[in-house]
């Protein structure tokens, strides 16, 4: 049985001018489901060009890259999207949401691309903010609301679809410690749930919350293994970048 997610080999090359950026260099790695892993590294040393692979955004230059058994890298642009919208969830460091709406409207969109029907897109976004201990603010705008509860509304549009993986790039970014933490919770909550849980940063001590730790340097992989491994920390060169 095939992992949910596995890169074989997978090379992300970018040629500028005479030069040629090995953003990820064949990198080879497996994450089976309901595993909450922690991809980090420095600035440049290539997780989000990996998080934009696993996200469906990009493909590999060579390699292959397998989403639940399926290799995604020769798919037309329109079929990468309907399994993006499928399979994955995605949460950003700066929420990404629409200030024109309300919270039922900002988690329905992933809804309305998939086809919904729009009693049914209502009903399950009205499910998810309440999960998420939201229900006091859903005709509320963005706008309206602190950095921590916009976050938390960026997860549940995430989650709406019930997509397998949720993939979060710097979740914690935008918000203070204690916020901070709040989120990280939350998304342990998820992964105890049995949600696998990929999550892009370059902080230790946001990547030591996960149980996994899958360490780049300069395109490749440089540790994989368990967060508490003493390992798991070592930076083999540079020093780690601060922002």
């Amino acid at each position: 049985m095939s992992a949910l997610i596995e890169f074989r080999d997978v090379c992300k090359y970018y040629v500028m001018g005479e030069n040629t950026v090995k953003a990820n260099d064949h990198i080879s790695m497996s994450i089976e489901q309901g595993e909450f892993v922690a991809i980090v590294g420095q600035s440049g040393s290539g997780k989000s060009t990996c998080m934009n692979i696993i996200g469906c955004l990009d493909v590999p230059t060579s390699g292959n890259y397998l989403l639940d058994g399926t290799d995604v890298g020769s798919l037309s642009r329109a079929r990468l999207a309907e399994i993006r919208n499928k399979m994955l969830g995605f949460v950003f460091q700066q929420y990404n949401l629409l200030p024109k709406y309300d919270l039922v409207g900002n988690v329905e969109v992933p809804l309305m691309y998939a086809g919904v029907p729009r009693r049914e897109r209502k009903k399950r976004a009205m499910e998810i903010l309440t999960e998420l201990g939201l229900e006091e603010h859903v005709k509320h705008r963005p706008n309206e609301l602190s950095g921590g509860q916009q976050q938390r509304v960026s997860i549940a549009r995430a989650l709406v679809g019930k997509p397998p993986i949720l993939l979060a790039d710097e979740p914690t970014g935008a918000l203070d410690s204690r916020t901070g933490r709040e989120v990280l919770k939350l998304l342990k909550d998820l992964n105890s749930q049995g949600k696998t849980v990929v999550l892009i940063t370059h902080d230790n001590s946001i990547a030591v919350q996960a149980k996994r730790i899958i360490r780049l340097e300069d395109g490749k992989v440089v540790f994989d293994g368990p967060s508490d491994d003493p390992l798991a920390m070592k930076i083999p060169s540079a020093q780690e970048d601060p922002a």
